[in-house]
């Protein structure tokens, strides 16, 4: 499979509706010191793409942490020490960052930040491409800094199941569960995924 497309996502949000407004019931209210396996950081204009991709990671059996999902009462357009505080508790409680790169993810103040914060702290960053094509490129070609992580991707396995993988380069990538339990992406594959 490529990339994730933006019609894909809205695909899954719309299919999934019911199970997400049930999963958004389960997760308010939860603790600031509740773990996270993925912290998504994204754009506010991308919120149904978002929506998808949350539906898809839990699917896969990971914790994710949105702002507006967890953290309903945040207002964006009011930003204090207090919210700021809050979001790098959730930060300090998630194994990883995943940013969902996207047309709008440019124009955010807060997805840098969150990087650069947790960049810092524990360098398990990641890509995860959004792409507005409806038939989006198979692998992520990032620019500037964005160049400097690997990108999440789907692909089927030998057994024709999918998975999530962590790709840096051709022959040096691992599945998303074992990156976000020891953040080692393995090296000298023989198998090229890249372009899969």
């Amino acid at each position: 499979m490529a990339i994730y497309s933006s019609e894909y996502l809205k695909g899954v949000a719309s299919r999934k509706q019911q199970l997400f407004e049930q999963k958004l019931f389960s997760v308010k209210n939860t603790p600031v010191n509740t773990p996270f396996d993925i912290f998504l950081s994204h754009s506010f204009l991308d919120k149904t793409d978002v929506q998808g991709l949350y539906q898809e990671l839990t699917d896969f059996g990971f914790t994710v942490y949105v702002d507006w999902i967890v953290d309903p009462h945040l207002d964006r357009t009011n930003v204090t020490k207090a919210s700021a505080n809050l979001i790098q508790g959730r930060l300090k409680s998630s194994k990883t960052l995943l940013l969902a790169i996207s047309t709008n993810a440019a124009m955010s103040k807060w997805m840098p930040w969150e990087l650069g914060y947790v960049d810092g702290h524990t360098n398990k960053c990641a890509i995860i491409p959004v792409s507005k094509e409806g038939t989006p490129p198979k692998s992520f070609k990032g620019t500037e800094y964005l160049l400097l992580y690997p990108f999440i991707k789907k692909v089927p396995t030998d057994t024709n199941v999918d998975k999530l993988w962590v790709i840096e380069s051709e022959y040096k990538y691992s599945t998303l569960e074992r990156w976000v339990i020891n953040g080692i992406i393995e090296e000298n594959r023989t198998v090229n995924i890249f372009n899969s």
